[in-house]
C-alpha cells in the first residue's frame, strides 16, 4: 500500500490512466494535471492545474512516455493547455522525492541533476522492456498484415537485434510459420539465435540478406538500413522500424525507390494502451514503495 504517499501526475495519453487508477487503488493521495478534458472520474484523484505548490509536498512525480521535449512541454492529450515543466518546479520538490518517466531527453535529466533529484527512467529497466515487447510485437504483426498482401506465414522475414523487442519479435513471427533470419554483431548473440531456431547473420553482411525477403524488423537504434541496404531490397517488401525515433533506416531513400518504410516507435501505447499502463503501474508500485521504504531508513 502507498498510504500518505503524494503522487503527482502530469499529461500523458491513455496510459497514464491505468496508472492513476491503479495508485489510487493502493491509497495513494493522487494529484493529475492536465486531464480536464477526460470524462472518466478516478475516486479519490484530485484534479488541479500546473500550480508551483503542487511540488512543495511531492513524493513521487510522475510523467509521461516521453518525460518533456527539449523545451520542457509536456506530452498530454487530454487538455488543450500548454504544460511546461520548469526550473523552478524542479527545484521546489523535496530532495526526497522521485521523478519517474519512461525516457528523459538532456532537458529534463539536466534539471534533475542540477537540483539533485532523482531520476528514474522506466524504460531503461529490462523488466519494462521486456514486458513491452509483448504489445510491440503484437503491433508489428498488425502493421504487416494490414500493410502486405500475403500471410505471414511462409514469409521471408528479417530481424535485427537480438535484443528485448528482437527476441520476442523474432518468435512471434516463428510461432506463425515464418521464416525467420536474425541479424547480430556478436557472436554470442549468433550462438543463441542459432539455438532458437533462426538463421543468424552478421549485421556486416546484411546487403547480402535482404535480397529476396518480404518482411524486415529493425530494433537497432542507429542508421543500419541504409540506403545501400534498401537498394537490394525487394520493391514488395516492407519495412518496419521499432526502434527509438527517428530510427535506423533511411525513410527518404526508401520512399524514392517505392519501398514502403513505417516507423513505429511506442507501439505499447498505441495497441494496447491498458496493458502498456498496466505494466508501468506495476513497476511504479515496486519502485515508489523502495523509495518510501529507502527514507524511512534514513530517518
Amino acid at each position: 500500500m502507498l498510504t500518505g504517499v503524494q503522487v503527482v501526475l502530469i499529461g500523458g495519453d491513455a496510459r497514464q490512466l491505468e496508472i492513476i487508477r491503479q495508485l489510487a487503488e493502493l491509497d495513494a493521495s493522487v494529484t493529475i494535471v492536465g486531464f480536464d478534458q477526460l470524462q472518466n472520474s478516478f475516486h479519490g484523484v484530485v484534479r488541479s492545474g500546473l500550480n508551483d505548490s503542487l511540488f512543495e509536498t511531492t513524493d513521487a512525480l510522475i510523467l509521461p512516455a516521453v518525460g518533456t521535449d527539449d523545451r520542457g512541454i509536456i506530452n498530454a492529450i487530454f487538455t488543450s493547455e500548454e504544460l511546461k515543466l520548469t526550473e523552478k518546479q524542479v527545484a521546489l520538490l523535496p530532495k526526497s522525492s522521485c521523478v519517474y518517466t519512461g525516457m528523459a531527453k538532456p532537458y529534463l535529466r539536466e534539471l534533475c541533476a542540477k537540483h539533485q533529484i532523482k531520476l528514474v527512467e522506466l524504460f531503461d529497466r529490462d523488466d519494462v522492456a521486456i514486458y513491452n515487447s509483448i504489445p510491440t510485437a503484437e503491433g508489428a504483426l498488425m502493421m504487416a498484415i494490414q500493410n502486405t498482401d500475403i500471410t505471414i506465414h511462409g514469409s521471408q522475414c528479417v530481424v535485427l537485434g537480438l535484443g528485448r523487442t528482437g527476441l520476442t519479435m523474432a518468435r512471434s513471427l516463428q510461432a506463425l510459420g515464418a521464416k525467420v533470419k536474425m541479424g547480430v554483431r556478436r557472436s554470442e548473440h549468433f550462438a543463441r539465435a542459432f539455438e532458437l531456431g533462426f538463421e543468424p547473420f552478421y549485421i556486416k553482411d546484411l546487403a547480402a540478406q535482404v535480397a529476396n525477403i518480404d518482411l524486415l524488423f529493425n530494433t537497432i537504434p542507429t542508421m543500419i538500413v541504409t540506403a545501400q541496404i534498401i537498394a537490394n531490397i525487394p520493391n514488395r517488401a516492407v519495412i518496419i522500424d521499432l526502434a527509438s525515433s527517428p530510427g535506423g533506416t533511411d525513410f527518404r531513400f526508401a520512399e524514392k525507390r517505392g519501398v514502403k518504410a513505417l516507423l513505429a516507435p511506442g507501439l505499447p501505447g498505441i495497441v494496447a494502451p491498458k496493458t502498456a499502463g498496466r505494466i508501468m503501474a506495476g513497476i511504479l508500485n515496486q519502485l515508489i514503495t523502495e523509495q518510501v521504504q529507502e527514507r524511512g531508513n534514513q530517518a
